[in-house]
């Protein structure tokens, strides 16, 4: 196994690239997951939060990830505000469609509202573009093919680059890439969750379509620093995960506790290995990694120079296998495509 250099500076990390013909976008391998720095897995420091933004540039990172549910708003206002005035030098992408609406459904993926929401966004972050806009969650009472009918429409209109899903199925993808390209698909994905190997990534793969995995770290346990659920914040919204409760995350750690143990066999750390891991599943998978902690950030970008042999990843396979993991993925399944 190669292992990255201990100094962190200016760099230029590898790219990949998301998509493909018109509407591709070349990013950096490793992007950034802004939900992290929106008080979601407790407080977040406001100083702390604008310098691992402003660093996440310095070390070659293009991707920024947001969305207007974030913060309710405040995420976007924060990314606006700090990666402003660096704003031709990130790939900036945001989520519409998830959260609490007027009536009562938990996603609206009708064209009127997201017609309203990508302006809203696109005045919270300061820009007159996106580069990279996401359905959040399929809406079961809108046919996707509306929805991505109305995002080719910003499409034309300039306001958006590239259209991309969001826990969307292997079907769905299907019937919205029909309609027009879509360029990147965000789900899960990690040795904690390994459910799109079963029929989403093939379906991108065979469609040309990019893979952004979100809580690539297992939502922080993969980085071994979680070891107790009442170590949490009392507004941590991973209090409510299935994984993080009871017998279920006694398991889980477990399983995190031999993951630890290879990376410090390979002088590296089970955040770092477990990156490594998921870098290594496709040329075509660029996670979204999130903190909001600077020591973190730069052991994350650490990441993207490890290669890993054939023997790691077998032993990676045996330490955490696939469906090893107990407790459902997400509070709200029923969200959720397969």
């Amino acid at each position: 196994m190669t292992t990255p250099s201990s100094a962190v500076g200016p760099t230029a990390l590898p790219t990949r690239t998301l998509g493909s013909g018109d509407h591709a976008l070349t990013v950096s391998a490793l992007g950034f997951g802004g939900m992290s720095v929106a008080d979601s897995y407790g407080p977040a420091d406001a100083a702390e939060a604008e310098a691992v933004l402003r660093r996440t540039l310095e070390l070659g990172v293009t991707l920024i990830d947001t969305a207007d549910v974030y913060g309710a708003g405040r995420n976007e206002e924060l990314i606006g505000r700090v990666l402003g005035p660096q704003r031709d030098r990130i790939v900036l992408a945001s989520k519409f469609g998830l959260g609490k609406h007027p009536d009562g459904r938990p996603v609206d993926g009708r064209p009127e509202y997201l017609r309203a929401a990508v302006d809203r966004s696109l005045a919270r972050l300061g820009t007159d573009r996106l580069d990279l806009y996401y359905l959040h969650r399929v809406d079961p009472q809108v046919p996707v093919e509306e929805t991505v009918g109305a995002l080719a429409e910003l499409v034309a209109a300039g306001k958006v680059r590239a259209i991309g899903l969001s826990e969307a199925g292997a079907d769905t993808v299907r019937r919205a890439h029909a309609v027009h390209p879509v360029t990147a698909v965000q789900s899960e994905y990690s040795l904690w969750t390994r459910d799109p190997e079963d029929a989403v990534l093939p379906a991108l793969r065979e469609l040309g379509i990019g893979f952004v995995p979100f809580s690539p770290l297992g939502r922080g346990i993969l980085t071994g620093t979680v070891d107790r659920v009442t170590d949490l914040a009392a507004d941590d919204v991973r209090r409510k995960h299935a994984r993080y409760a009871g017998e279920a995350f006694e398991h889980n750690r477990a399983l995190v506790l031999a993951l630890e143990d290879l990376a410090a066999e390979r002088g590296v750390t089970a955040a770092q290995l477990a990156l490594a891991w998921l870098l290594a599943q496709g040329d075509d998978v660029v996670p979204i990694p999130g903190t909001k902690r600077l020591r973190y950030l730069e052991q994350n970008v650490e990441a993207a120079s490890i290669v890993l042999s054939a023997d790691d990843l077998a032993a990676i396979a045996a330490a955490v296998p696939r469906g090893a993991v107990q407790g459902v993925r997400h509070p709200q399944a029923d969200l959720l495509e397969a």
